[in-house]
């Protein structure tokens, strides 16, 4: 094994993202709310984990209708969270560390509290007007067209001072910029310029792909499921030259690492927004291997998810993000989803295994992968006892509407939201087994998980078997094996109905990679074929597993439930 040497204006290929959901991270205060000097304190220990890069979620000034992804002043800091001085702080922690920070950028929509709409909405000719999308009603009085917003509803809501309808795709409060206005674009550079000029090394743009609508503003006919009008403004059709305009004059000449968000989007346009010679973003973040358990794509419906369509998924973006030279962002947990350990593997008897499998899976891949908080120590779903502990308004909505509108039973609706909840990533980060889990000295915001006193920080880090250091050799091995980053992926499970296996392949090494993603035990056979060409004759090393074994590399493996493996091949005979 040797250091990968990657050049300088792609230093993030080796690099692994710890996101931070501030509001739940670690709070000074006692308010309840984590704070930004929270996650000062504990630097330290995102550097023993091998975190090279922070992702810090929004902490502008916002009314918080959308977790302060409303943002009402892009410049200062909400005070909530602390000061432009604890920001300060906080970079000064960072680079002292030798770690950087990436912030999100929200400029798809603005709040309808920024100055900029309270300008646009005081009248028809005022300067700022033309800053948002505005349209007349419809000849009959109703909305412009049938596009329908993310949170439900129709995608417009009216303003009787002026008689006319402005877009919202998201809450009725976060009102859609209107990016062919040359005035938006240059003073969304300028702030992102702002932030780069502080010190921040990166950005993670929000549903940054939405941002060009088509200007005819059509109805939706439907054709295309699902008939939303999404399709008018996904990818649209000036994305690419908005964001080449951003990277041209902010994220190339600062050498930043950039994330789009990418909402509904393609391969072919993920491909385009992250290859180097576009000139837009370092990589993309796209959603499609997290619907696999969406019945007919319903998020608020239940099913089983399908294991094979997300291994098909995972393998389609690895060889086709490599084909177009394009780089994936890795992730399976976020603050907009449930817990990847309950969702996809077994919380319970075998938490830690689950763990460790899922987390060997994704940071095999190509890419740059992303660690949410909690989840280098197992942190399940909650235990939700109530729909009162809920603090979503999506989940509290939901709730109502699977009732009123789908015909649930209270409990069936309580099932649902339950287990399809955005607030199961939300809850307090378990740091002890004191009250509160060590995350507050007052009132949590939103409950702590009860099972807090055994899955929690203190307890991982004094366990050298823990999940925590699993995830710590991940990340380090990504630093030290050249495969991770320029191998190229082929699938070799051929459809095993419990494993997802896998190579890298760069010329000098293969890297085999086999998790059972079952409660099960059950036996998994590389074809004559594949065993042929990367491992038979060959010397082998096992680089990390998590079972108490350290099985040889065999033609036919035998894996306990969970278990998952990751072995290096050189690829020359001794």
């Amino acid at each position: 094994m040797s250091s990968t040497d990657t050049t300088s204006s792609s230093w993030w290929k080796t690099s692994t993202v710890y996101q931070v959901y501030p509001k739940s991270f670690n709070d000074t205060t006692g308010t309840g709310t984590g704070d930004i000097r929270g996650l000062t304190e504990k630097l330290d220990y995102l550097q023993h984990l091998g975190i090279d890069i922070v992702w810090l979620q929004p902490v502008y000034v916002s009314p918080q209708h959308d977790n302060g992804y409303d943002v009402a002043d892009y410049y200062k800091i909400n005070p909530d969270y602390g000061t432009m001085e604890d920001f300060d702080e906080l970079l000064k922690g960072l680079k002292a560390r030798d770690m950087k920070l990436m912030i999100d950028i929200v400029v798809n929509h603005s709040s309808t509290d920024h100055a900029w709409f309270q300008q646009s909405r005081s009248s028809k000719d005022n300067p700022y007007r033309d800053y948002y999308i505005w349209k007349d009603p419809a000849p009959d009085g109703g909305v412009p067209n049938n596009w329908q917003s993310k949170f439900g509803g129709p995608a417009w809501q009216y303003d009787e001072l002026t008689g006319q309808y402005f877009l919202t795709l998201f809450d009725k409060t976060q009102a859609d910029l209107n990016w062919e206005n040359v005035q938006v674009r240059k003073a969304v550079r300028d702030m992102i310029k702002f932030w780069a000029d502080k010190g921040v090394d990166g950005f993670r743009m929000d549903v940054i792909n939405l941002i060009s609508k088509d200007q005819r503003f059509p109805n939706d006919d439907g054709s295309v499921p699902p008939g939303d009008g999404r399709k008018f403004y996904t990818d649209g059709p000036r994305v690419h030259e908005y964001i080449t305009e951003m990277y041209e004059e902010v994220f190339g000449p600062y050498n930043m690492v950039t994330v789009g968000e990418m909402s509904s989007t393609t391969l072919e346009h993920c491909i385009q927004y992250s290859n180097p010679n576009s000139r837009e973003f370092s990589m993309t973040f796209n959603f499609h291997h997290l619907k696999v358990d969406y019945p007919n794509g319903q998020k608020w419906e239940l099913m089983p998810y399908d294991f094979e369509a997300m291994k098909q998924l995972f393998s389609d973006w690895q060889t086709g993000m490599q084909a177009g030279g394009g780089w994936n962002a890795l992730f399976l947990n976020n603050h907009d989803q449930p817990r990847a350990l309950s969702r996809f593997a077994d919380d319970g008897d075998y938490r830690a295994e689950s763990a460790k499998m899922l987390a060997t899976t994704i940071h095999g891949m190509q890419g740059t992968p992303y660690v949410y908080q909690g989840e280098e120590i197992g942190m399940p779903n909650p235990v939700w006892n109530d729909v009162s502990e809920f603090r979503d308004i999506e989940s509290t909505n939901m709730y109502r509407l699977l009732q009123e509108e789908r015909g649930k039973t209270a409990e069936e609706a309580f099932e649902i939201v339950k287990q399809r909840s955005r607030d199961n990533s939300r809850t307090p980060m378990q740091w002890d087994a004191s009250e509160n889990a060590g995350f507050t000295t007052g009132t949590p915001w939103i409950k702590v998980d009860e099972r807090y006193p055994s899955i929690h920080v203190a307890e991982q880090l004094a366990n050298p078997d823990s999940i925590y250091y699993h995830y710590r050799k991940l990340i380090a091995l990504r630093k030290q094996v050249p495969v991770l980053i320029d191998g190229l992926y082929e699938r070799l499970d051929d459809a095993h109905p419990e494993v997802f296996a896998y190579a890298r392949t760069n010329g000098s090494d293969t890297l085999i990679v086999v998790s059972n993603f079952s409660q099960r035990s059950t036996n998994f056979t590389f074809s004559e074929a594949i065993w042929k060409e990367h491992i038979a004759g060959k010397t082998h090393e096992l680089l990390i597993g998590n079972t108490e074994q350290a099985p040889d590399l065999k033609q036919e493996l035998s894996l306990s439930p969970y278990a998952s493996y990751m072995w290096i091949v050189p690829q020359k005979n001794e």
